[in-house]
């Protein structure tokens, strides 16, 4: 297969792990493929792919890019339903909106970690963003009908209560002790908001490592799921629009974590 340049963009995005994801997919794939890393501000995405060649196959996106890559071209449906993405596809010259297509592997990655462990009656996600919305979708699709969100700004959680109704989510502000805990906020806010009693604790952070709420459980015995583990998931859908070609979980988890343990 020809050498292709893929990359992540955001900002800030000198802690991104998804080179070392990737890369290790190039090679256990057995491909002669490159992956960068690129600070991009939400403003700057255009003019940003205005400068890729047609050597380009596609980007990772992280914040604040989520929704500003959804102009770039043909957005699948879960970034129609969601107004987000993090997977831009280049099927042929990159400025070329009619065969640039816009992905939302985030959805598949919490669904993939919710499924092998057993997605609950109850949750309680914490945040309002675009990683909360992901979740919530993903969570009505394993056919979950209750969710309690708790956010800084209860205000701005109105929209995520009225599209969740239309996915079949009754989304809340009462909390109670749910079976599975989501954290989508920064470290030190989860930190400050306490322990919440849950069966499982999903913090989708992964920097700083272990996060206060990661380590909380792990003292109570509670099971974990990681920002390591979402990546790694996202990982593996991102790696197969890329590159076609389907890749095990535990090869991306296994470098997250070396990756990690050398830091």
């Amino acid at each position: 297969m020809t050498m292709r340049r893929c990359a992540v963009i955001g900002s800030p995005i000198s802690h991104s792990l998804s080179p070392v994801l990737h890369r290790a997919a190039y090679e256990w794939l057995g491909l002669d493929w490159t992956y960068e890393r690129h600070e991009v501000g939400s403003d700057e995405v255009g003019a940003f792919v205005a400068t890729l060649g047609n050597d380009w196959r596609g980007l990772s996106v992280t914040m604040p890019c989520k929704r500003a890559i959804l102009g770039l071209g043909t957005p699948d449906e879960v970034v129609s339903t969601l107004g987000v993405g993090n997977t831009v596809i280049f099927d042929g010259h990159p400025s070329d909106r009619e065969t640039t297509r816009i992905h939302n592997t985030d959805v598949s990655g919490v669904r993939m970690l919710l499924e092998d462990a057993g997605p609950g009656s109850t949750v309680l996600v914490y945040g309002n963003g675009a990683t909360a919305r992901s979740c919530v979708y993903a969570l009505s699709q394993l056919g979950v009908s209750r969710v309690c969100v708790r956010a800084r700004d209860m205000e701005k959680t109105r929209v995520l209560f009225r599209d969740a109704t239309l996915w079949g989510v009754d989304v809340t502000d009462s909390e109670s002790d749910p079976d599975i805990l989501i954290s989508t906020v920064p470290a030190q806010v989860a930190g400050e908001w306490g322990w919440a009693s849950a069966g499982l604790v999903f913090d989708v952070l992964y920097d700083p490592w272990p996060t206060p709420l990661v380590r909380q459980a792990r003292h109570r015995g509670v099971p974990v799921l990681t920002g390591l583990d979402l990546l790694a998931a996202q990982g593996v859908g991102q790696v197969e629009l890329m590159t076609g070609h389907a890749i095990d979980f535990t090869i991306l988890r296994s470098a997250a974590e070396q990756a990690m343990a050398s830091r």
